[in-house]
């Protein structure tokens, strides 16, 4: 009996799920998925939760049931590569024959002081409660940071708007334009969403330090009675421990067929991966979905191809409150209600297929 184990319940190893359960995997393969949470958290919605604007069970989706998926909670502590098993705190190591890391990332402070002791995250659900926590017990008037204008800085700057409008929010963006990658219509189209809004919105931001309750562009003080990062991002500690060949970003190299070069029963899905697009959950479900044919073919033994089709992004979608939005899809940018609508509409799709 083969066994496949799979770190981390994100969006990756959803998708590997998915496509192997219940119908596909075969009979002589068990699966072990660990996971710190005895659910799915739905990652793209963070921003909402830690804004109040949904509840904590809205960004939850239980993991299927199968007679041979076995589900292991707990915190994984080491990956021994040499003996092939995964070491989880207070509990057995789980041995394995096929490995897929789909272990997320964590902040990017890039090495400016005071970051990570006095910014607030939104980068997975216990982090997100807490500032939650934070920014519901603020009292009216309070001055609230966002450092980073990328789509998780927007979207928690507009939906802080909507439900505490007695806050006074800043968000500091480094580029020289919001989302400056993208058509220079959606830059202006948000921007004029948070003018209209009463957010400020600061471009061509450095921020060299944070202290308690100030904040630090270009070494100008900004007094801020909370500051929450959305700045970068990094792998997750356990793969950032792994002695493995990884790029200037610190995520994994992968051969072709997404595994370790020098090891073909250790796969790397999502933004612990090395690939040729930004981190997104997107990419991390593309990314599995050859996962899942590259494991079927070397469990019955049938050659691989050279070279795996390019993976094809559809586009981005974002929110700016619950009634407008933006996006960029198929070359073509949306603004306004039918790209809320449209986001809206996907993660209905994911929760009706996933739920």
């Amino acid at each position: 009996m083969k066994h496949l184990v799979l770190l981390g319940g994100g969006y990756g190893n959803m998708r590997v799920l998915l496509r192997l359960l219940p119908n596909q995997l075969p009979e002589d393969v068990t699966i072990t998925l660990v996971d710190k949470f005895p659910y799915h958290s739905l990652k793209t919605e963070y921003y909402a939760l830690a804004a109040g604007t949904i509840s904590d069970q809205e960004v939850r989706v239980t993991f299927p049931e199968h007679p041979r998926l076995n589900l292991v909670y707990g915190e994984i502590t080491k990956i021994d590569l040499e003996s092939k098993q995964v070491l989880i705190k207070d509990n057995d190591a789980i041995p394995y024959d096929d490995l897929v890391i789909g272990l997320g990332c964590e902040d990017k402070y890039h090495n400016v002081p005071g970051a990570d002791e006095y910014t607030h995250s939104i980068q997975s659900i216990d982090k997100s409660r807490q500032t939650y926590q934070t920014l519901s017990n603020m009292p009216a008037g309070s001055k609230v940071g966002i450092v980073g204008a990328g789509l998780s800085g927007i979207e928690l700057a507009s939906e802080l708007r909507e439900s505490r409008p007695d806050l006074d929010i800043t968000l500091f963006d480094r580029g020289s334009r919001i989302l400056k990658d993208f058509p220079e219509r959606l830059s202006k189209y948000i921007h004029k969403w948070f003018v209209d809004h009463g957010v400020e919105v600061i471009n061509s931001a450095n921020i060299t330090k944070v202290e308690p309750h100030t904040i630090y562009n270009h070494d100008d003080a900004y007094p801020m009675n909370a500051v929450v990062w959305t700045a970068g991002i990094q792998p997750n500690r356990i793969v950032r421990e792994m002695d493995v060949e990884k790029d200037g970003s610190g995520r994994v190299k992968l051969s072709p067929h997404h595994n370790l070069p020098e090891d073909e029963h250790v796969y790397v899905v999502g933004d612990c991966a090395s690939l040729p697009h930004a981190p997104s959950a997107q990419l991390a479900e593309e990314q599995a979905e050859q996962i899942v044919q590259v494991l079927v073919k070397r469990w019955k033994n049938e050659p691989l191809p050279a070279e795996m089709p390019q993976m094809k992004l559809k586009g981005i979608l974002g929110s700016l409150g619950k009634k407008q939005g933006f996006g960029f899809v198929a070359d073509r940018a949306i603004t306004g209600r039918v790209a809320r609508f449209l986001k809206s509409g996907v993660l209905w799709m994911y929760k009706y297929h996933n739920g």
